[in-house]
């Protein structure tokens, strides 16, 4: 098989496999009031039960074993454990058991399968030039899922009640894991390994090291810590916070739906920018026009055509941080532990999105009112522009020591 048809081969299974288990997973919210009631626990438990298993997912654990083991096993192992805990979920009877199941065993499932071990895949078999625009392509098979899934298991849910949903969307994922087996094995030292081919292979611990001192990898981290913030606590909330404003349940879901359908053509957009353009200056871009539009949200009067047009506006910056992020990474770091540490960042994003979840659930339980959570997010989306100006984008050189602040280039 020729490089070319390889590279074509691992993004199309990573595509996929991300559609299905990642727009099963944006559409968690769409769970919170039906099995709020069912199970008689506060919107808090039903966050903290979302919030813990978005944390688990990004442990940088996952990133880890794909480096060492392959990612073809990691990615197989994943999408059966996630299924197979969507089926447990869906027989919760109590919170500690919606815990154990919606939380703790689907985020280990999706950890060893979700975006962490399948960006990490991609990263390794695609050529510098178009590392950025395949990372793109992952994210909009994100949305496509999203666009797809989500409508679906509202369906699903009004149909035949959120067991039954969950149920069928487990045994689909377990199906959709097969897909596990397009993607790379172990990396191969051959393989783009470092910023430069003329410099010897550095060891993990090195390469972790040196990240761990480097300010553009660390503001990288803050950045994508409020991303997660957003996202999740947007994507876990949002349902609820509409019909809550008298927006139908429809328009509730055919909201999340368009910010899948917009992220599409963000992240394409975005990405395909990221080639030629430099990311960091577009990661302070996106994070900007994320707080016009929440601050627009928030004045403008709420309607069936309002949430959707929102869900539209903030579709189209959705995820489209992901292929700069990570393509920061890989340009900087090389790619031999992008997986590493990328799953690294991605544990930041998901930090923040464990405090969006629950706080969303902790502050609406005490106040009866999601506006304190807005509000933090437009300031933690004034942050997030601000800190990635001075992030440097050149390789990393080991040799010379890289200084905790730098200059905005």
């Amino acid at each position: 098989m020729t490089q070319n048809n390889r590279f074509l081969l691992v993004l199309s299974c990573a595509s996929l496999s991300i559609m299905f288990s990642m727009g099963v997973r944006q559409g968690m919210g769409l769970f919170l009031e039906p099995i709020t009631f069912s199970l008689g626990v506060d919107r808090e438990t039903f966050s903290l039960a979302i919030a813990w298993q978005q944390l688990i997912l990004a442990l940088p654990f996952f990133g880890v074993l794909a480096d060492v083991l392959g990612f073809r096993k990691v990615a197989l192992l994943g999408g059966v454990i996630y299924g197979g805990g969507l089926w447990l979920a869906s027989q919760s009877e109590t919170a500690w058991q919606l815990y154990a199941n919606l939380g703790v065993v689907v985020g280990i499932g999706i950890g060893f399968s979700g975006m962490i071990v399948v960006m990490g895949a991609v990263g390794q078999v695609a050529p510098p030039e178009r590392r950025s625009t395949a990372f793109g392509i992952v994210t909009v098979a994100f949305s496509i899922g999203m666009f797809i899934m989500i409508p679906l298991l509202q369906f699903w849910i009004e149909r035949y009640g959120w067991n039954s949903a969950l149920a069928t969307a487990g045994g689909m994922l377990i199906v959709a894991s097969l897909l596990a087996l397009g993607l790379p094995g172990k990396p191969s030292s051959a393989e783009n390994n470092s910023p430069s081919k003329s410099e010897p292979e550095l060891s993990m611990g090195k390469t972790l090291s040196g990240a761990g001192t480097h300010s553009g990898y660390l503001l990288l981290n803050l950045g994508f810590f409020v991303c997660g913030f957003h996202v999740a606590f947007i994507g876990t909330h949002l349902p609820a916070f509409l019909q809550g404003e008298g927006v139908s349940a429809s328009a509730a879901s055919w909201a999340l739906a368009m910010i899948g359908l917009f992220n599409i053509f963000g992240s394409l957009i975005f990405g395909r920018l990221g080639d030629s353009l430099s990311k960091k200056l577009l990661l302070s871009l996106l994070y900007a026009l994320r707080v016009v539009v929440i601050s627009l949200f928030l004045v403008i009067p709420l309607s069936d055509f309002t949430a959707i047009v929102f869900g539209a506006a903030i579709g189209f910056l959705w995820l489209a941080t992901v292929p700069l992020t990570s393509g920061i990474v890989a340009q900087v770091f090389g790619t031999r532990y992008l997986t590493s540490l990328w799953g690294i960042v991605f544990f930041s994003h998901q930090l923040g999105a464990f405090l969006g979840i629950w706080l969303g659930g902790r502050v609406y339980d005490s106040t009866g009112s999601y506006t304190t959570i807005w509000l933090a997010a437009i300031a933690l989306g004034i942050v997030a522009a601000v800190v990635h100006l001075p992030i440097r984008e050149q390789p990393w050189n080991p040799t010379v020591p890289e200084p905790l602040t730098a200059t905005v280039k």
